[in-house]
């Protein structure tokens, strides 16, 4: 069992398609743009988004239009060596044969280059072949909000005249033109992304050469945590970092656990016990406060760094006929909780320099390390007993 490099891919809601499509697009705004693609001319989002905000007001909906839908696909740095363009449309072409609707994306790199990625705007809608006219039965009538109402009544003054803004559409004329299909609730689904990361992953992996470029979509049953993406301007950036950084800690953990011994299956029942169900609780009792999640996230790192010592100890020590471990002294284990990182002015966060003679002390002395200036310390008894109580 490995941390291997996992494939990053986000669906994103799009409540302004044509300022996206241009966004995107634009080498003026984009930092090393290589290439954009489109299969349709650029007055079709247009057209999308007005039907969609129609839509839209006649559901009474609350909240914001959703006009499109953006994939962002993080693609491993050696495929900056295939031809922009073609890799681009060949990305975005596979998405069409799957789909059949109206796209438009862009590669690019991030400022510092280290971050190569696609844009993939999507339209939730196929087209008509031939635009849907709808013909009225009956007089249809329809307020000053364009409300369809069900009689005249409901729109005449004091007076019994249309009130100002009101329409009426007669017997016989088109009251509704449609260019576009319903949308697909495919897209608003989470299966959706899903599939879209193990399809595109499939395809990165065909054109990676290097069999360590290869990548892989995060399983969400191994002991391991998923890192977040931040993004740019970002207000969250800063929690971001620190909740990244604690995640990675705990990842490393689980890197010395398996070396140590740990099977993958003891691991996931010390992640579900000491960070999956705590969360859990803690967002039903509190909500999702990050600070909660960060203090849950600490202490597991701690239990689990302590769980490591332990397997060192009954790794190097006797047994009886059973198989039982003999204890013939006292134990103690380090679970103090992991610090949060040093941060300067948003700077990248870095292991300070004391955390990292301790870990290599640790490495050196094994068991006898009991490094009793870090903190808090539990008995074998103690921790033991904890780990059973988890089912290990």
């Amino acid at each position: 069992m490995t941390n291997g490099k996992n494939n990053f891919l986000q669906v994103a809601k799009l409540p302004n398609v044509r300022g996206r499509v241009r966004y995107i697009s634009d080498p003026k705004r984009q930092e090393n743009l290589y290439a954009t693609f489109t299969n349709v001319e650029s007055k079709y989002w247009t057209y999308l988004l007005k039907e969609n905000q129609e839509d839209f007001r006649k559901s009474g909906t609350e909240g914001k239009c959703i006009e499109a839908r953006e994939l962002i696909i993080m693609l491993q740095p050696s495929l900056i060596q295939y031809d922009p363009d073609m890799l681009l449309k060949y990305f975005s072409a596979k998405f069409v044969e799957k789909y059949n609707v109206a796209v438009a994306s862009a590669l690019n790199h991030n400022k510092a280059k280290t971050n190569l990625h696609i844009h993939l705007i999507f339209s939730e809608r196929q087209a008509f072949d031939v635009p849907e006219r709808k013909i009225a039965a009956r007089n249809l009538f329809y307020d000053e909000n364009g409300k369809h109402v069900r009689t005249k009544k409901e729109i005449l003054d004091e007076r019994g005249e249309v009130r100002p803004g009101c329409r009426i559409i007669k017997k016989g004329e088109v009251y509704e033109n449609n260019l576009f299909k319903a949308k697909n609730q495919e897209f608003k689904s989470k299966k959706f992304t899903e599939k879209m990361k193990y399809y595109y992953t499939d395809l990165i992996n065909e054109l990676v050469k290097d069999p360590a470029e290869k990548l892989k979509v995060f399983d969400k049953d191994s002991p391991y945590l998923p890192t977040r993406k931040s993004g740019k301007n970002n207000p969250k950036a800063e929690e971001i970092r620190v909740d990244n950084y604690l995640r990675q800690e705990w990842n490393h953990m689980v890197d010395r656990a398996v070396t140590e011994g740990v099977t993958e299956e003891e691991l996931c029942q010390v992640k579900k016990k000491e960070i999956t169900v705590p969360a859990q609780e803690s967002i039903i009792k509190e909500g999702g406060k990050p600070d909660q999640f960060r203090s849950i996230l600490q202490k597991a790192i701690g239990k689990l760094r302590g769980f490591i010592q332990f397997m060192k100890e009954i790794r190097n020590g006797e047994f009886d006929a059973r198989g039982n471990p003999l204890i013939r002294h006292d134990l103690k284990f380090d679970v103090t909780p992991a610090p949060l990182p040093e941060s300067a002015r948003g700077e990248r966060f870095e292991r300070s320099t004391e955390k990292v003679v301790s870990w290599e002390r640790e490495e050196r002395t094994g068991a006898e390390d009991h490094r009793k200036t870090t903190g808090t310390e539990e008995s074998t008894r103690d921790f033991k007993r904890d780990f059973q109580n988890a089912g290990i």
